[in-house]
């Protein structure tokens, strides 16, 4: 288990936004941070407190120029996703992603392309794929469902496809790793959702990143522990290095703790 760090951009500028406020309209979004502090600063930040396999998220468009600075600060050791496609994907791998990671572009009609998925993973090599398949729960009349359903399109557009042992071994025949955020309460810092990360621990095959909801090392901790060690973390909002309480320094104190022991 590790701490994966992220920069999240939005109209091309650093921001820390919650997650199931994104949407088309500028009116409902919630932002919690912004900075002026470019792309690269955190890059060789990163890469100076030796952070690797953090991920650099496009919210939208404008954000190509910011992202790519990050990747040349810090090349391979970051992670790039936001409207990746067959046809942009080598772009960002030149440029210096270690992988890229792809979501709404293998779905279609609330099911996976795998005939699309397949041409990409040969195209951008397995080892360079990484599907974020984050997800919700979806509402049954007055309840939620107790399933994880992957969430496309801003994360407001649910699919069919149901987070599982069965579908999840399927998916890691053609990617490297896999991303996740628990859409409900991303950006809240709320408390991480138990249930999904203790999921991700049983079914993942392959290495796996969650993301959502967390306020303190406790909640580091319980990741470790209901995730069996096999789940990795990302930290955003709560940080003080985006707008939050929890230091960014005690974070990579607690990741090289955690990697001695492992």
């Amino acid at each position: 288990m590790k701490f994966r760090p992220c920069i999240d951009l939005h109209a091309g500028k650093v921001k820390q936004i919650v997650g199931s406020s994104l949407t088309d309209s500028k009116e409902e979004l919630k932002t919690n941070f912004e900075t002026k502090k470019s792309t690269a600063d955190y890059a060789e930040m990163y890469r100076s407190d030796g952070l690797v396999g953090g991920h650099v998220i496009m919210l939208g468009p404008n954000c190509e120029e910011a992202a790519t600075r990050a990747l040349k600060s810090y090349p391979q050791g970051l992670q790039i996703g936001g409207g990746i496609t067959a046809s942009n994907a080598e772009k960002f791998l030149n440029d210096g992603a270690s992988h890229v990671i792809v979501t709404s572009y293998i779905f279609n009609d609330g099911q996976i392309d795998f005939q699309r998925l397949e041409a990409l993973s040969k195209k951008v090599g397995k080892g360079r794929l990484v599907l974020d398949i984050s997800c919700r729960k979806k509402r049954i009349g007055s309840r939620l469902s107790d399933e994880y359903f992957v969430v496309t399109n801003k994360w407001q557009t649910f699919t069919d496809f149901e987070l599982n042992k069965k579908n999840i071994e399927k998916l890691s025949e053609f990617c490297d790793e896999f991303l996740v955020h628990g859409v409900e309460v991303e950006g809240k810092k709320c408390g991480i959702l138990e249930d999904l990360v203790q999921l991700l621990g049983e079914i993942s095959p392959i290495p796996v990143t969650y993301a959502g909801g967390v306020r303190g090392i406790d909640d580091l901790n319980l990741v470790k522990e209901l995730g069996k060690g096999r789940v990795d973390i990302t930290v955003g909002s709560a940080l003080d290095i985006f707008g939050g309480d929890l230091p960014y320094s005690e974070v990579v104190k607690w990741n090289k703790e955690i990697s001695n022991v492992i």
